[in-house]
C-alpha cells in the first residue's frame, strides 16, 4: 500500500513575482518556448491546446491562475485556462473564500485575500483571541480600525445570539396551568 501526502497549499504573498522562475512557460537556452503560444487567437486550437498542455506540466501554475485572477488579466491562457474559462472565475473573485488563504493569513503570512476572506480571517482572529494590534498588522490596516472590526463583529455575535430562538418552551405551571400524571408521559 502506498501511502500519498497531500502538501499544503502554497499561496502567492503580496507583491511576490519569484513563482514565475518556476514557470514551466519561461524561455530558456535548453528549453525554448514561444510566448505567442499563450496568447492564440480563438480559433487556433492547435496553440491553445500545446499551451494548455505545457500549462498542464507546470508546477505553479495555480499560482499563475490566482495572480491572473487578483491583475484582473484577461489575456491569453493564464494557469491552463482560456480567457473565457476564467471568465466566470473573474466574476465570482470577490466571492471566493478558501479557508487555506484564512489560516496562512493568520499565521503571518501576507496573502491575497478577497473580502469574504478578510472577513473570515478577522472572525477567526477573534475566535483565537488574536490583540487587535496583530489583527491590525495581519490585514495591514490601523489599530483603529481593526478595533471598529472587532466591534462590529461582537456586535453582529450578540445580535446573532439574540435573534436565535429559544429553546426552551414555557411550562404549563408558568402558564397557569397545573400538571397531572399524564403529562409527562411515559418511560420506555
Amino acid at each position: 500500500m502506498t501511502a500519498t501526502t497531500i502538501s499544503p497549499a502554497r499561496h502567492r504573498l503580496l507583491g511576490d513575482h519569484t513563482w514565475q522562475a518556476d514557470a514551466v512557460c519561461q524561455s530558456t537556452e535548453y528549453n525554448p518556448v514561444d510566448p505567442e503560444i499563450f496568447f492564440p487567437e480563438p480559433d487556433e486550437t492547435d496553440k491553445i491546446a500545446a499551451a494548455k498542455a505545457l500549462c498542464g506540466q507546470c508546477p505553479v501554475r495555480r499560482a499563475c491562475l490566482d495572480a491572473a485572477l487578483e491583475a484582473g488579466t484577461t489575456d491569453g491562457i493564464r494557469g491552463g485556462l482560456t480567457e473565457e474559462e476564467r471568465g466566470p472565475l473573474h466574476e465570482k473573485l470577490a466571492q471566493r473564500l478558501d479557508y487555506s488563504r484564512v489560516n496562512d493569513t493568520i499565521a503571518g503570512r501576507d496573502v491575497h485575500l478577497t473580502k469574504a476572506e478578510r472577513r473570515a480571517v478577522v472572525r477567526a482572529a477573534y475566535r483565537h483571541g488574536v490583540s487587535e494590534q496583530r489583527l491590525a498588522w495581519l490585514l495591514k490596516i490601523t489599530e483603529e480600525h481593526a478595533q471598529k472590526l472587532y466591534r462590529e463583529l461582537r456586535r453582529a455575535l450578540r445580535n446573532r445570539d439574540l435573534d436565535q430562538p429559544s429553546d426552551t418552551a414555557l411550562l404549563p405551571e408558568a402558564s397557569g396551568e397545573h400538571l397531572v400524571r399524564d403529562d409527562f408521559g411515559t418511560a420506555a
